[in-house]
């Protein structure tokens, strides 16, 4: 992707945040909090729990469901702060509830809020942050905007886990508004950070105070992703946009803490999680490990390269791995924008990305200009639009055949299926479907086509054999300064044999002359202490993030399409009967049992279908097949299917979608 300078936020008060968590941390062990037989039986609070009611006061019960919510009652009446997937209704009548008279949102996300249909009759008041209120109202303009879908940059929120019905509102609170109900009271916190418009609400009832604190943290320095982080951030008026934002709303979301800890709760209830009883220290552990979860990807991230000055305060500490000088390329190569090209001595010409039509008309001008002879073919190492948006001009425009990997192949000719970042929707055609390794002859050069699970899952790499050079062409994967996974989007997985563990080991076996970026001029390459470096370093992520999250592996909380759909987007008639699969990605070591349903839209009759079920072996994705009917009275519109999984001990309404357009 495109690469702009910035930086964020004010280091001094960061530090003195550090400190101050620091040394409330201290009095806690971590080591063995958590191990992973205890992770593998949490489900937002423990498993045996689930469904359960805690009471911590008179008037105040915290059903333990999918999420936390809460139960404050007054006589026969309650309020509900976030409702879940409904399910909290089954108990209500046993703490002789007879009403809902309200029901208050921490935040938008439809594991929050999808069950409100079973719960609020007219006479129900729903309370939600101003600053969300359009995505409770009126989540079809999300869905309906395609800016949303495709070459998705400059912002990944609001999220997908909008609301994919609309739920009335009768109050929008801001920051510091207060309100009662029966014997409680309850303030309104702004505490961005999970989502920019989320708010916590701070409760008096039965003399204590209590905070309900949606996402922002889920245990004793635990969250409950880390995906949802990804933002864009400044530092004075330079800025870093928001997909290269890894981490980037991490400070938001420890100053939103800070505000709730000053509020001195005797209690925090997370939203997934479990009953904070120690909130100081609880948070000051959260600030710790991400100082300490930061400080390791910036090690080897290529973001110190792009963006020099975000990371002037990391520069020189132990633990930094030097980045890398530049030298020339061979005489053999051309530079031109995002892309490089290979020439022959016979004058032909190897073309490697078109990222803009721009770069097409260059390269036939170069061709009218005899400064090549022709286009032989064109290569693609990744599905980033700032690579390919210029590739439908120029298979208008060049008689050549496009070749890649054929997992990458699979995202290019069928973009509308997936929903991942920087995606065009016009599709590629791929006439060459290259299996990992497989070779060929280009004029006097010899080519290997590899899978290169890198900045990307999806992502290819060439090397090139000629002239005395082994010339390693790896997309966005690496800069001299380490490796670019600086978007969780991009499904960067950790792990022995995976992601960038894989890439690194197939580049100590090639040993490369050089190797290029399409966003470096110049030619680079690591040596073996530097790969053995990176690969140590990404062994020391996989358990500093492990301790971060409450998965039995992180690659859950960093890979928010670890369920997901397919095809994403699809076109149907009235009538028509039409295939869906969920996919999931199993990353734990130890196979898993799973459930799936889709829950249909009111729409398409409002009943969620069976559940579909399935073993996954470890490390291993599973495709669940539903067949549905689209009604023939349905609307032609766009129409959004979500998904609810029960993945092991885990129930997780609404975590993936589908689209289905309907077309008259």
């Amino acid at each position: 992707m495109n690469h702009q300078r910035g930086f964020r936020g004010t280091l001094a008060s960061r530090r003195e945040f550090l400190k101050l968590g620091a040394a409330s941390a201290a009095a806690l062990t971590f080591a063995g909090r958590l191990n992973a037989a205890k992770k593998e039986k949490a489900a937002g609070l423990e498993v045996a729990k689930d469904g359960a009611v805690a009471q911590l006061s008179d008037h105040f019960y915290v059903y333990q469901g999918p999420i936390n919510v809460g139960i404050l009652r007054d006589g026969d009446k309650a309020l509900l702060i976030d409702c879940g997937d409904g399910s909290v209704a089954s108990v209500l009548s046993r703490l002789g509830i007879k009403s809902v008279a309200q029901v208050v949102f921490t935040h938008h996300h439809r594991d929050q809020a999808c069950g409100a249909g079973r719960l609020l009759s007219a006479a129900t008041k729903t309370g939600v942050p101003a600053a969300e209120r359009a995505y409770f109202e009126n989540p079809a303009a999300y869905w309906n905007n395609d800016n949303n879908l495709w070459k998705v940059f400059a912002s990944f929120r609001p999220h997908r886990l909008m609301l994919t019905e609309p739920l009335r509102v009768d109050e929008a609170y801001t920051d510091g508004q207060r309100f009662a109900f029966g014997p409680a009271t309850i303030e309104v916190l702004h505490t961005p950070g999970h989502t920019d418009g989320a708010v916590s609400y701070v409760i008096e009832v039965d003399e204590r105070r209590v905070v309900f604190c949606g996402d922002c943290i889920y245990d004793d320095g635990q969250i409950w992703d880390i995906w949802s982080l990804q933002k864009g951030f400044a530092k004075g008026t330079a800025k870093i946009g928001a997909y290269h934002g890894f981490m980037g709303d991490r400070w938001t979301l420890l100053e939103s803490l800070e505000r709730i800890r000053q509020r001195n709760p005797s209690l925090l209830i997370p939203s997934h999680g479990r009953i904070i009883r120690r909130p100081d220290e609880a948070i000051g552990a959260l600030a710790k490990r991400f100082e300490a979860c930061y400080e390791n990807y910036v090690a080897i991230s290529a973001l110190r390269y792009y963006f020099p000055a975000l990371f002037a305060d990391y520069a020189g500490r132990p633990g930094q791995m030097p980045i890398r000088p530049g030298f020339a390329p061979p005489e053999c190569l051309r530079h031109i924008g995002t892309t490089w090209m290979l020439v022959s001595k016979t004058g032909a010409a190897f073309v490697m990305d078109v990222g803009s039509n721009n770069i097409v008309r260059q390269i036939q001008k170069m061709l009218d200009g005899g400064e090549i002879k022709s286009v032989d073919a064109l290569w693609v190492t990744h599905y980033h639009h700032d690579h390919t948006e210029g590739i439908p001009l120029f298979q208008k425009t060049f008689d050549c055949p496009c070749i890649t990997d054929r997992r990458l192949a699979e995202v290019l000719t069928n973009p509308t299926a997936w929903r991942l970042p920087c995606l065009i929707s016009e599709p590629v055609r791929v006439e060459k479907l290259m299996e990992d390794g497989q070779s060929w002859q280009w004029h006097e050069f010899k080519m290997t086509s590899y899978y290169y699970p890198g900045q990307t899952l999806y992502h290819a790499a060439l090397l090139a054999e000629g002239e005395g050079h082994r010339m390693f062409f790896i997309g966005d994967s690496h800069t001299p300064s380490g490796i670019d996974d600086y978007c969780a989007q991009n499904r960067n997985f950790l792990g022995r044999g995976v992601g960038f563990q894989y890439c690194l080991s197939l580049m100590e076996k090639l040993r490369p002359t050089h190797v290029f970026n399409p966003h470096v001029k110049e030619a680079f390459t690591f040596t073996d202490e530097e790969i053995g470096f990176m690969r140590k370093n990404l062994v020391e992520r996989e358990r500093l993030f492990n301790e971060l999250v409450p998965w039995d592996h992180p690659n859950y909380a960093t890979d928010e399409s670890w369920v997901r759909c397919f095809p994403y987007t699809q076109k149907a008639k009235p009538g028509d009967q039409i295939r869906l699969e969920v996919v999931i990605t199993n990353h734990s070591a130890t196979a898993r049992e799973m459930q799936c349903r889709a829950v249909l839209p009111k729409s398409f009759g409002g009943q969620p279908t069976e559940w579909a079920k399935a073993s996954i072996p470890p490390k291993a994705e599973k495709f669940l097949r539903m067949e549905l009917q689209v009604p023939e009275t349905v609307p032609a519109q766009r129409h959004i299917i979500p998904i609810d999984v029960v993945y092991g001990l885990w129930r997780l309404p609404q975590i993936a979608e589908a689209i289905v357009d309907v077309v008259g």
